[in-house]
């Protein structure tokens, strides 16, 4: 006879089902006890940032960095080509106006110079030549012209004598004609040698006019080469502190190549490096504040440069009133530009909260400090501190300003102490 088995109603495997979602449910009702809810959470004070809404004197600014210059920077090329032959200064020495820096060496400059002063040697005892010549030409003509007059006085005077003895028919009419034709011919000549003294005072005039100008075209030009031979020795163009000289002994530097740079002294400016997101809203006499050495100082902006490098734009700023003691050339500065006057505004401290909340909400906390609401704000510009609250929170208001990373889409927090 067959035995019926009674069936186990717990298996092993079903008992441990139970347990794993007995545990289960346990913990579920433990973290929502703990957390008071889906829409409540429960955190430690001294684990949050709380801070308080206030009204203040805002400011709209960005964090920008700027390197400092000087006010006005020579930059030294090479006005003519050469061999680096002396080196007369180190760099960083401070220079006087027309101080010598470096000579250079060209010789078919001084070649040509040495051509040049030869032509002008030249062209002159031509031109000497020419005038002795031309001053013995009109001797000459003075000469011959005193010949003439006295010639002509003569026929004169045998015309008047004959006529006077022709009316009296002392003399025949033949020698009388005679006399006439040629007192008539000397007239003809002292017109025509006055002419010829004429023109040939002209010509010599012209002559040496022509000669004289080609001279001073001649000179100048050798003044020119003069001054170009001048240039392989290069100068400090004004007072000042020669920086980044680029020169050895024998290096070959061509016409126009940069050879170094002269720093005026006379006061320092700041470059600064700005995000071509900001370009339109640059202008010049903007303000800007950064701290040295423990004290606050201004700067202006004096110049823009528009033009967009790696995303980023250049302005040149001036130091408002006293310039920090102690500043040197190519320091960075750590500055605050100014975007907007100064005005009052609701404020609250800026915090890592924005990110999860764009500004749109954000915790406040109850009167009681226990319990943090989540309410609807809104908020306008920003600086380095503070974001300006145009609606949503009163001045005096508490808020969690703090991440809210782990929070959620919870609507409530419970703050323990």
């Amino acid at each position: 006879m067959d035995i019926v088995l009674e069936k186990k109603r717990f298996t092993k495997s079903r008992v441990t089902l139970i347990i794993g979602s007995v545990l289960l449910l346990s913990l579920l009702i433990f973290v929502i006890m703990a957390t008071g809810g889906n829409s409540k959470l429960n955190v430690n004070k001294d684990r949050i940032t709380i801070s308080e809404v206030q009204e203040g004197v805002f400011q709209e600014n960005i964090p920008v960095g700027g390197i400092v210059m000087p006010v006005t920077t020579i930059y030294l090329d090479a006005l003519e080509g050469g061999r680096v032959e002396e080196i007369l200064v180190e760099d960083g020495a401070v220079m006087k106006k027309g101080d010598p820096i470096l000579r250079l060496s060209n010789t078919d400059l001084e070649l040509s110079l040495i051509n040049q002063e030869t032509s002008v040697y030249n062209l002159l005892t031509q031109m000497q030549i020419s005038q002795n010549a031309a001053r013995q030409n009109t001797i000459n003509r003075l000469n011959q012209m005193t010949d003439v007059e006295n010639e002509l006085i003569e026929a004169e005077r045998k015309y008047v004598l004959n006529k006077k003895l022709y009316e009296q028919k002392a003399v025949g009419r033949q020698e009388f004609q005679e006399s006439e034709n040629n007192y008539q011919y000397q007239q003809k000549r002292k017109v025509l040698a006055d002419q010829i003294l004429k023109e040939d005072s002209i010509s010599s005039r012209g002559e040496l006019s022509q000669a004289r100008s080609s001279y001073v075209r001649t000179q100048s030009a050798l003044e020119l080469m003069r001054r170009k031979v001048e240039d392989l020795v290069v100068k400090a163009p004004v007072d000042g502190q020669l920086t980044s000289l680029d020169a050895e002994i024998g290096q070959s530097k061509n016409k126009g190549e940069r050879l170094g740079q002269l720093d005026v002294l006379s006061g320092f400016k700041v470059r600064v490096d700005i995000d071509e997101h900001y370009v339109s809203r640059i202008y010049n006499g903007q303000n800007g504040t950064f701290l040295f050495n423990g004290n606050r100082y201004g700067l202006t902006i004096k110049k823009v440069y528009t033009q967009v490098t790696n995303g980023k734009f250049q302005v040149d700023m001036e130091f408002k009133k006293e310039m920090p003691k102690g500043i040197r050339r190519g320091q960075s500065l750590q500055i605050l530009l100014g975007l907007s006057d100064e005005k009052q505004a609701v404020l609250i401290p800026k915090g890592g909260f924005f990110q999860q909340s764009g500004g749109n909400w954000i915790f406040k906390l109850a009167d009681d400090g226990k319990t943090a609401y989540r309410v609807d704000v809104q908020l306008g510009s920003q600086n380095t501190e503070y974001y300006e609250v145009l609606s949503g929170l009163q001045p005096g208001d508490k808020v969690v300003t703090s991440s809210y990373d782990t929070y959620g889409d919870k609507q409530e927090l419970k703050i323990k102490q």
